[in-house]
């Protein structure tokens, strides 16, 4: 059973780290996003919510992230469930993309909402281990992967854009979308919120997404301004996918966990697919390294120009 922090008793009621709760009668985490940003405010400072690194929920201890000016690299204990040892970085150094990241549709099963369910207004979803529901301890089933976007500001001569934050989301290995899919309703696995550190850098530890019937297998993300403006989809600056290499996926789906993925995989590809068909992903393939038996690492440089006005959005169907 999971374990909650106890809130301090004081005469002007329940507190925590010295806050007074903003909902007395539930537990300290669920006291919502803005709670959260305080907690985490005052744990490290102002400067310390931009550097954000890890935390397996809002109100765990957060470390930062690895940075490095080499290759992305990997290394793990083989598991598909267990918590991987990966790490991956999108280098500095690194040549940029051709242009800025695709706008693409969110799809039906965002959960930011703006078409239903929000798991962004729960506490909690500032988080870089996404393989549990929020408050929960069951891991999802899959092949371990560390994901590591780098986001630039195109309009500031590509500095690191400091400060934003992501949101990621995909399916499981069986194709299916927490908050959405038949039987997983209730679930919030695999959604996740982080803000990017010094370098730009945002890395998220999850698994390897399954293939359903239609779709080259990927990653959905937002950016937005700030941590702060999450909680309105509104706000977001970009909205796109990452897309991953085919050798990648074909040893991954030979695995029982991801029982029917191959057959699915084998139905699409890239210049097919109605995301990535147009340049075949060339702006959205990750970099990835790592094997199916210890886990992998991907990393994807994201170009965010601020002087253009998004146009992705909702749309129906399992994009």
């Amino acid at each position: 059973m999971t374990r909650f922090p106890d809130p301090d008793v004081t005469p002007d009621g329940p507190a925590y780290e010295g806050r007074l709760l903003a909902r007395p009668d539930d537990e300290v985490v669920d006291q919502g996003i803005g709670f959260d940003l305080g907690t985490l405010v005052s744990r490290r400072g102002i400067l310390g919510i931009v550097g954000l690194g890890a935390g397996a929920v809002a109100l765990a201890a957060c470390s930062p992230l690895a940075t490095s000016a080499a290759t992305p690299s990997a290394s793990a204990t083989p598991t598909t469930t267990g918590t991987p040892t990966l790490t991956a970085t999108a280098s500095a150094s690194a040549a940029l993309p051709a242009g800025e990241i695709p706008d693409e549709t969110a799809g039906p099963y965002l959960g930011d909402g703006s078409n239903g369910p929000d798991v962004l207004e729960q506490s909690g979803i500032i988080r870089r281990d996404l393989r549990t529901s929020l408050g929960g301890t069951a891991v999802v089933e899959g092949v371990p992967a560390e994901v590591t976007l780098r986001i630039t500001d195109m309009a500031s001569g590509d500095a690191p854009f400091a400060g934003v934050a992501v949101y990621a989301w995909h399916c499981d290995a069986q194709g299916r979308y927490s908050m959405y899919s038949d039987g997983v309703e209730g679930e919030t696995w695999l959604r996740g919120v982080q803000v990017a550190d010094s370098d730009g850098q945002v890395t998220f530890t999850t698994i390897v997404p399954g293939c359903y019937a239609g779709r080259w297998p990927h990653i959905h993300f937002e950016v937005y301004p700030d941590a702060a403006s999450i909680t309105d989809a509104g706000n977001a600056i970009a909205t796109s996918q990452l897309a991953l290499p085919q050798a990648m996926l074909e040893s991954v789906y030979a695995l029982p966990a991801y029982d029917g993925s191959a057959r699915n995989l084998s139905g699409v590809s890239l210049a097919s697919d109605n995301v990535f068909g147009e340049d075949g992903g060339a702006l959205q393939m990750a970099t990835v390294t790592g094997d199916a038996s210890a886990g992998y690492a991907a990393s994807l440089v994201v170009r965010v120009d601020t002087a253009t006005t998004p146009s992705a959005g909702a749309a129906p169907g399992r994009p």
